[in-house]
């Protein structure tokens, strides 16, 4: 076994560089990838990695924490409460449904009724790390299948919550037998003092969401130090796993909870984006401690009973999938796909085994059985995706489009088909404009203060730098139609536009210039939908001058139209000339001198009396009678 933090760090990215690679390039997927780089430098097969991958899992579920807590940041309540049928409905049908037949299995096999429920709910969660990832990967989430999966995993992450404060409700009396390898605040205490901690925890986490982390940050914002502003969102996932651990409970159910807490801050797109990197990594070594942590000597010598338990939990785990599936009228293609995806027991199982064990309701050579069988269907679930999609699938009817639109609106959050960056004057008046014709946007502004007054008046702006390609995507700029960069900065303007053109070419581009010079920086960029600030408003108040000297409406409106169509036109052949002052100057002028005369011949050319019908009362009142 090779010992050292260098050399073990060494192992596990050369695994993962060269098992994830093959994975993807046979069509598996990166999960798989990991797991089988866990397996194959794990203690039963080369033996890379002994006694201490234990304390890796420890430190790579930390994956699991970001993930979701990036998730609850995904959720805010207005969304939660559009999916409620979809979760409830789905959730309940699958949850308890699973709960029951394997409550009754247990039972039969000579579990006390504490004992058998326990694990029933542990294995009936499913793995929302193994199953979004790959249903990203393989581009499925907007699916049916995916927003089924989504919401079906989203239910069983909120009850675990209730899980675990039910749990110690009924454990046995008496003192756990349990060899406990972290001791907790609450260990001693009796059940009912431990169901009142994780209420207590949660209500700690929510108020300080509120009250503690959104001052926080907007006081971190101020600095303009992005990578403080990091340090600060991997602060609040630490401390909050702290805070769990320190009672006894999932370090991710109270990220996930803080997540949805901070779901409709302004900092939301911000912390998505820093978090989303360390998210990747750590999920890597997540499901590569996974496949190191199965005990193939354990299943070696418990080969039918270890695999008897996978088979019969994914059997009846796919088939309660498969009914909800029917009752909500999936299509069967799709179906199957939902069924077989969240058929393996997740992540969550592993912290509520250890939960259960401490609790003195099951032993521990049963909680390694478990861990084990789970491990083992984690790991077959990438295989079982891969043989669904290139076997069973083309087989099938393809995919029905007008419900997979139905379905992917149904997870829609957040993802908009404007963003707008820079929500100063300029862009705020968009903004108003917009939503008062029904078209909502995401907004982006890099100025904390700005942000916290306008969200103080009811707009929904997040705190965030669009210069950002990260956190443009988060922002939805991937799926939106229009970008509006209507920033007060020239140079953040065009890096924004050089940006958003690399990364995000499905976008038309709307560009705020302050003033002529500055759209010629944009011209160089390829773009043409360039506003100049003050054009608009010099121009209208110059019509309403000529009104109040005397000229009718129409004769004053129809020479500001003009006026603005020549001047646009100068302003693209001006361009090839400004960097020689000289010439440019030269090209003013002249362009001066044509627009005066062809404006004047405008105005000569049109009969007085035309306008005057322009502004006829006797008209207007006509027209209003009818």
């Amino acid at each position: 076994m090779v010992g050292g933090f260098l050399s073990q760090a060494l192992i596990y990215l050369a695994a993962a560089i060269v098992c994830v690679p093959v994975a993807k390039k046979l069509g598996m997927g990166s999960v798989l990838g990991y797991l089988l780089a866990g397996i194959l430098i794990g203690p039963f097969l080369l033996g890379f990695i002994g006694n201490e991958g234990k304390d890796i899992m420890h430190f790579a579920e930390f994956g699991v924490v970001m993930m979701l807590f990036l998730i609850g940041l995904e959720l805010e309540p207005a969304h939660i409460w559009r999916m409620r049928q979809l979760i409830a409905g789905m959730g309940t049908l699958q949850l308890f449904g699973t709960a029951i037949l394997l409550f009754l299995g247990a039972s039969l096999l000579g579990f006390h009724w504490q004992a058998a429920l326990s694990i029933a709910l542990a294995l009936s969660m499913s793995s929302t790390a193994i199953v979004l990832q790959s249903l990203k990967e393989k581009g499925l989430m907007q699916t049916a299948a995916g927003s089924s999966s989504f919401a079906v995993l989203l239910f069983q992450d909120i009850s675990v919550i209730p899980i675990l404060a039910f749990l110690p409700l009924i454990a046995f009396a008496g003192p756990a037998v349990a060899n406990h390898a972290n001791h907790t605040l609450l260990e001693n205490f009796p059940g009912w003092m431990k169901t009142v901690a994780v209420i207590l925890s949660v209500a700690l986490v929510i108020l300080a969401g509120r009250y503690i982390i959104v001052p926080l940050l907007r006081l971190i914002a101020k600095t303009h130090l992005r990578e403080l502003f990091t340090a600060s969102a991997l602060l609040i996932v630490f401390a909050i796993a702290f805070l769990m651990e320190l009672v006894g409970l999932s370090p991710a159910l109270g990220t996930f909870l803080a997540g949805v807490v901070l779901a409709n801050s302004e900092y939301r797109h911000e912390l998505e984006s820093d978090l989303e990197p360390f998210k990747g990594l750590l999920l890597g070594l997540f499901f590569i401690a996974v496949g190191a942590s199965i005990n193939f000597e354990l299943v070696g010598h418990n080969t039918m009973q270890v695999f008897l338990i996978v088979a019969v939990t994914m059997f009846v785990k796919a088939l309660v999938l498969f009914l909800t599936g029917k009752v909500f009228e999936l299509k069967f293609d799709q179906n199957l796909l939902f069924a077989i995806g969240l058929s393996q027991v997740g992540e969550f199982a592993f912290v509520l085994f250890s939960f259960i064990n401490e609790l003195n309701i099951i032993s521990t050579d049963w909680m390694n059985l478990l861990m084990a069988a789970t491990a083992i269907s984690m790991t077959i679930t990438p295989l079982l995706l891969l043989i669904n999609e290139k076997i069973i699938q083309p087989r099938l009817s393809k995919i029905d489009s007008t419900i997979e639109e139905e379905r992917a609106s149904e997870i829609t959050n957040g993802k908009h088909r404007v963003v707008i960056a820079g929500f100063s004057h300029f862009g705020s008046t968009i903004g108003r404009f917009l939503r008062a014709n029904r078209i909502e946007c995401t907004i982006l502004d890099n100025d904390s203060d700005q942000v916290d007054l306008l969200r103080k008046m009811g707009f929904q702006v997040h705190y965030g730098d669009a210069t950002r390609a990260d956190l443009m995507e988060s922002a939805g700029a991937q799926e939106a139609e229009i970008l509006i960069i209507a920033i007060n900065d020239p140079v953040t303007t065009a890096r924004v536009a050089e940006m958003a053109k690399k990364h995000f070419p499905n976008l038309e581009i709307m560009v705020r210039a302050q003033d002529r010079f500055e759209a010629y920086e944009i011209m160089d960029l390829g773009l043409r939908n360039i506003y100049r600030d003050t054009i608009d408003t010099s121009i209208r108040l110059g019509v309403d001058v000529l009104k109040k000297l005397g000229f009718r409406s129409y004769t004053a409106t129809r020479a500001g139209q003009n006026f603005f169509k020549y001047d646009e036109e100068a302003l693209w052949r001006l361009a090839k000339s400004r960097h020689d002052m000289k010439q440019y100057i030269s090209d003013v002028k002249q362009e001066i001198a044509w627009q005066e005369e062809i404006l004047s011949g405008d105005q000569h050319s049109h009969s007085p009396h035309a306008d005057h019908a322009w502004d006829s009362e006797i008209i207007r009142e006509a027209i209003n009678k009818q």
